[in-house]
């Protein structure tokens, strides 16, 4: 899928663990909600890191096309080692490291690692770092017209708001984890990723989600629906069909969320 539909997924898919939670009376606050939705509608760009041509790799200027260099190299390099037997060696990593189960779950405890290590500054770097993406993904048709400080301004500012708020008592910070602020942070990061992983599965390449468990021989199996129901990566069905289906999907569990939650 593209830049647009995977961001909004990632948002659908936090508001739809909100409303799980709630009913699982363990409800967010609401700027857990919020928050969570913002960075799991960025992290939904992160797997596209492996790219120099995606959003992701352009949303920080030559730092990110930098980091997209170096992320493509060490995929390729990876699924040169690892593939199997009936694989070809390949140039090029996009579609591989970090397209799997494996990656997602790294990112996120890597991220939650460093924001309980480092506390408020390790936060904010998280926030804007997604609240960025976010903006790139959700809004991108007016970010694309406007200049990148401008982005990074709105990330910025959105970042140290939230912040703000839920370092406040009750507002979100100990959620799910008292003993140990921002821990949670990680969850929306890998669920974003994975959901991204879920959405190039309904593509016709499909993805390598459970690598590098080895299926039919191949250990970078391109994991998919059944052909019939796959589609070209930026055909009609996702904007006239998934994407309003994310919308209203995520509508209905936010509201749904907040009103279990009261």
């Amino acid at each position: 899928m593209m830049g647009p539909a995977h961001s909004l997924s990632g948002a659908m898919a936090w508001l739809a663990v909100g409303a799980a939670a709630a009913a699982a009376d363990h409800s967010m606050p609401w700027p857990v909600l919020l928050a969570g939705s913002l960075i799991c509608a960025g992290a939904a760009l992160a797997p596209d890191l492996d790219q120099k041509s995606a959003t992701i790799s352009r949303a920080f200027g030559p730092l990110s096309k930098l980091l997209a260099s170096v992320i493509e190299k060490i995929a390729e390099t990876v699924y040169n080692g690892t593939r199997g037997k009936r694989e070809r060696r390949r140039t090029g990593g996009h579609r591989t490291l970090t397209h799997t189960w494996i990656w997602a779950v790294l990112l996120g405890a890597g991220f939650s690692a460093a924001a309980v290590a480092w506390g408020r500054w390790a936060v904010l770097a998280i926030l804007f770092v997604h609240m960025v993406l976010a903006v790139e993904g959700l809004l991108w048709r007016m970010a694309r017209v406007s200049s990148d400080v401008l982005v990074w301004l709105l990330g910025a500012c959105s970042a140290w708001l939230l912040a703000d708020v839920l370092d406040e008592p009750g507002k979100g910070s100990t959620w799910l984890f008292p003993d140990h602020p921002y821990l949670w942070l990680g969850i929306p990061i890998t669920l974003g990723a994975i959901v991204h992983t879920l959405g190039d599965a309904l593509t016709l390449s499909g993805c390598p989600i459970l690598w590098p468990l080895p299926i039919g021989g191949r250990r970078w199996y391109p994991v998919g629906t059944p052909r019939f129901m796959r589609f070209r990566a930026g055909a009609w069905v996702e904007s006239k069909v998934l994407m309003p289906a994310f919308m209203v999907i995520g509508a209905a569990s936010g509201v749904g969320a907040l009103v279990i939650a009261a």
